[in-house]
């Protein structure tokens, strides 16, 4: 099995084979949180113009998303799983905008097969890849808004690419690394209505689920489909 690192949007575009679109903060976390919610399909949307679209013929569907970290204007939630937690959702079906995880998805052309990734279910990611067996892995990470690489998404998809090759990973300094380097944010006073620091360990929550979250294709859109592992 070969498995490639890839970073940002060009790494997207380079990907092969099983292909993994990390998104630790914080995307293809909240994905997962949204699932354990009761949410039975996500629509990741690159376009906010074509998320906000979706409104108008489905308004039961829920709305979360970031531009600069924010929810837009328009959305039920910010791209938080501190967010959806504790809140009260009825929807079955979500529609899901972000800077950096979704974009990922829609620009991965030459993948065979997509799955989300994060430290979140990163176990379910390994054992899924080691069930498909497949000759080429591309661990993509898609940094800050996909404008540079990250701490938190290189070092999950080396985490992932360790667990492959029977290697051990520190999760322990990993965490401590990115909380001294790309997570400090998540401890700025000023961020904490759309950044706050629960979402930092929520999304640090190592193996917290059991499932992966595959993309497939309806019709032009692609959408969300966990999958026990």
């Amino acid at each position: 099995m070969k498995i490639e690192i890839f970073q940002l949007l060009e790494g997207a575009r380079q990907a092969r084979g099983l292909t993994i679109i990390i998104d630790v903060f914080r995307a293809f976390s909240t994905a997962c949180y949204a699932f354990e919610r009761g949410i039975e399909k996500i629509y990741p949307v690159g376009d906010l113009n074509l998320a906000l679209s979706f409104k108008k013929e489905h308004p039961d569907y829920l709305y979360v998303g970031e531009r600069n970290e924010q929810k837009p204007e328009g959305f039920d939630f910010g791209n938080s799983p501190s967010h959806l937690i504790n809140a009260e959702i009825n929807a079955k079906t979500m529609v899901h905008t972000t800077s950096s995880g979704t974009q990922g998805i829609v620009n991965a052309i030459n993948a065979d097969e997509i799955l989300t990734g994060s430290f979140v279910n990163a176990g379910a990611i390994v054992r899924y890849i080691r069930k498909k067996n497949p000759e080429q892995v591309s661990l993509v990470c898609m940094g800050y808004a996909c404008e540079y690489p990250t701490d938190e998404d290189t070092l999950c998809a080396e985490y992932i690419k360790n667990e492959l090759e029977g290697k051990s990973s520190d999760f322990v300094s990993m965490k401590e690394k990115i909380k001294n380097g790309d997570g400090a944010r998540f401890f700025d006073p000023s961020k904490q209505g759309w950044s706050p620091e629960s979402d930092f360990y929520l999304c640090l929550d190592l193996n917290r689920f059991d499932f992966v979250l595959k993309v497939e294709k309806e019709g032009e859109l692609n959408y969300l489909r966990k999958i026990e592992i």
